[in-house]
């Protein structure tokens, strides 16, 4: 199977953020590929109905990864994420050891779309800085198509 492309995985993960949103929840997706391209799980936002907060699309994918996958898979794999993993994404991902991350709409963006929304209260503290203290690697693309991420955010936060 051909690898898959950023472009294509990034909207593959655009499709679940929209899936989430007709759930009734935040518009924020992920899908995981593994090395040979094949898409391997899928998260979407699920704030709703418990209010967990922490049920970040890229955490619930995170958590899914590091129960079914070893780390030495992972480090080979990829996050096609709509938007910049926040610190606490970020961390899970560290965690399980997924090796790269490519996101669409960044953390500084959404942060100028949300405001102070109190279902988003937007960490500024970019991924890159996350990994960046870690002592594993973590390869980050983005923003890529940061446009057509934040379309899909428009009256989301009003």
């Amino acid at each position: 199977m051909p690898q898959i492309d950023d472009e294509t995985g990034l909207r593959l993960a655009f499709a679940v953020a929209k899936r989430a949103l007709g759930h009734g929840n935040h518009p924020f997706g992920c899908v995981l590929a593994g090395p040979d391209g094949e898409v391997l799980l899928e998260a979407e936002n699920a704030l709703f109905p418990d209010r967990d907060m922490t049920a970040h699309a890229e955490r619930l994918l995170a958590t899914a990864a590091s129960k079914k996958y070893e780390p030495k898979y992972l480090a080979e794999c990829t996050m096609f994420t709509s938007a910049e993993p926040c610190a606490m994404c970020s961390g899970a991902v560290y965690w399980v050891g997924i090796g790269r991350v490519v996101y669409g709409l960044s953390e500084a963006r959404l942060k100028t779309m949300t405001g102070d929304h109190d279902e988003n209260p937007t960490l500024s503290l970019p991924c890159r800085t996350v990994f960046a203290a870690g002592q594993r690697k973590v390869e980050v693309i983005g923003p890529l198509l940061e446009d057509e991420a934040a379309e899909q955010h428009k009256g989301v936060w009003d």
